[in-house]
């Protein structure tokens, strides 16, 4: 959590057969993140900016509010969710169950 929002990780599959959010997963170094499959190819930064539209689609929230800060090129991804810290995690924690 920062002052202004919330940072997530993320595990996304590019190329799926259908947007959706998957839930937590733990990867083999045994850290949790939130598996994320997207339509988009992963060429031309098309995956991330379908997931920054799927994850503030879920959380009704503008486009603007969600950005890839690291892993542009990677499947593991971290996320920066800005807007109120308290409420973005209950949101979040809905979009993981």
């Amino acid at each position: 959590m920062t002052e202004n929002g919330v940072e997530l990780s993320v595990r996304l599959t590019p190329s799926a057969s259908l947007d959706g959010i998957d839930g937590p997963v733990e990867d083999a170094a045994g850290m949790v993140r939130l598996k994320v499959r997207v339509r988009a190819v992963a060429e031309k930064n098309k995956a991330n900016r379908a997931l920054e539209k799927l994850i503030s689609k879920r959380l009704k929230i503008a486009k603007t509010a969600v950005q890839v800060i690291s892993g542009e090129t990677s499947r593991s991804k971290i996320i920066r969710v800005t807007g109120d810290p308290a409420e973005l995690v209950e949101s979040i924690k809905a979009l993981a169950s």
